[in-house]
């Protein structure tokens, strides 16, 4: 099975199309006012997956068998207090908890969505999908959602999804939304739409592993210039719209580090901390006491190495496997307001290219105050001739090329 930029474009309109029609279908039946925020397409491991729902939050979703143009199944979940606040609603009238009723309106709104969804994608591909009758589901884990599709992901075995987010005045009304195709489903679509050679699915599997075995080299150089203990948290692919990528950075005072980098691939590579996590970086950097209104000439050296070192330790991982050389800039420090912190990156970007594969990895720090956003966005072209030059078995036995003294805090 092999992809492209344009297939991939192409999904992704599909996506944003069928979250506008879900959006406006929900403000048709409920009377209040939507919008669409963030559409993602994810690749996604079975694991991950897994991860995402066991956060011991109750869950409610509406799953819906596709026949036709995609052949799997499409699956909408709700947080059970955003579903039963739709509920509510439409039935205007208090609800709290699922019976009957509850749930016949929460199957009628999530199967509407659905709907809305597919609709959308056989708009932009001009044909039909077929919808089966709506099942309701609920429960805190994957199982009852996804234990009897077959299309599923495996624990290691990495799928595209799609993920959208539909605001309502007021509040968001925030959902997961899952496409599990048939693969021989997925292979004639992407057929269909390729405009380009493309690039082999078990590639793109094989640069999501090593774009993660970059984040735990991140996680071990954090952990040894700081002192403290880190790692990995969540790690993901996302293909999306370049424009799409601020509304996702949190708005708050952020601060970090920027890069550009040179070789095959060539792209830009972001560091982001919250002004908390980057004091608590700095003063256990730096022996001295540092300004808690600003960082200084030390506090910003401090935040400056750290990026410098991540970044090729990062970098370095993806040159080995892939037979070449990665340069990177010097560190660009950034201290900025959500999305102004990336806007440089995605105007430079946005120049010769509409989307982007986003490797977005947050790494966390065990008992303190030290979360890291890394945002790693290779030049699309460049990505494609890597991917078709990787060789998928070097993964895991090449070795990162970083070094660095550990740091004495004592």
């Amino acid at each position: 099975m092999k992809l492209d930029v344009n297939a991939l474009g192409t999904f992704y309109r599909m996506a944003r199309e069928g979250a506008g029609l879900a959006a406006g279908r929900l403000t048709h039946m409920t009377d209040v006012e939507t919008r669409v925020g963030v559409t993602k397409l994810n690749f996604m491991r079975g694991r991950e997956i897994e991860r995402d729902f066991d956060d011991g939050a109750d869950k409610v979703g509406v799953r819906v068998k596709l026949t036709g143009a995609i052949e799997g199944y499409s699956v909408i979940v709700f947080e059970r207090e955003n579903a039963l606040r739709m509920v509510e609603t439409l039935l205007e009238e208090s609800a709290d908890e699922f019976d009957e009723m509850t749930k016949s309106a929460a199957t009628e709104v999530g199967h509407i969505m659905n709907s809305g969804f597919i609709d959308g994608w056989a708009d932009v591909l001009e044909t039909v999908i077929d919808v089966s009758t709506p099942e309701f589901v609920e429960g805190q884990t994957a199982e009852p959602y996804f234990g009897t599709i077959d299309e599923a992901p495996g624990e290691n075995d990495l799928a595209l999804l799609f993920q959208s987010q539909i605001e309502t005045v007021g509040t968001e009304v925030g959902f997961s939304h899952y496409l599990f195709p048939k693969q021989g489903s997925m292979s004639r679509l992407l057929e269909q739409l390729r405009t380009s050679d493309g690039i082999d699915y078990d590639k793109l599997d094989g640069f999501d592993r090593m774009a993660e075995r970059g984040a735990e080299e991140v996680a071990k150089t954090a952990t040894t210039l700081t002192g403290i203990e880190t790692s990995v948290e969540i790690r993901r692919l996302n293909f999306l719209s370049l424009e799409a990528i601020p509304e996702q950075i949190a708005d708050e005072t952020l601060v970090g580090v920027a890069f550009e980098f040179d070789g095959v691939p060539s792209g830009y590579l972001v560091f982001l901390f919250d002004e908390e996590s980057a004091h608590e970086i700095v003063e256990a950097m730096v022996p001295t006491s540092v300004d808690e209104e600003g960082f200084g000439q030390m506090g910003t050296s401090a935040i400056k190495e750290l990026g410098n070192i991540m970044a090729s330790g990062f970098l370095d991982g993806w040159a080995n496997v892939l037979d070449t050389t990665i340069d990177h800039s010097t560190p660009e420090f950034i201290h900025d307001i959500g999305a102004a912190a990336v806007d440089p990156v995605i105007i430079q970007l946005g120049e010769n290219q509409d989307f982007a594969f986003v490797f977005d990895t947050v790494v966390v720090a065990d008992g303190r105050e030290f979360d890291c956003e890394v945002y790693a966005i290779p030049d699309e072209d460049d990505l494609e001739r890597a991917l078709n030059n990787l060789d998928v078995d070097r993964i895991e036995d090449a070795p990162t090329t970083a070094e660095f003294q550990e740091v004495d805090n004592a």
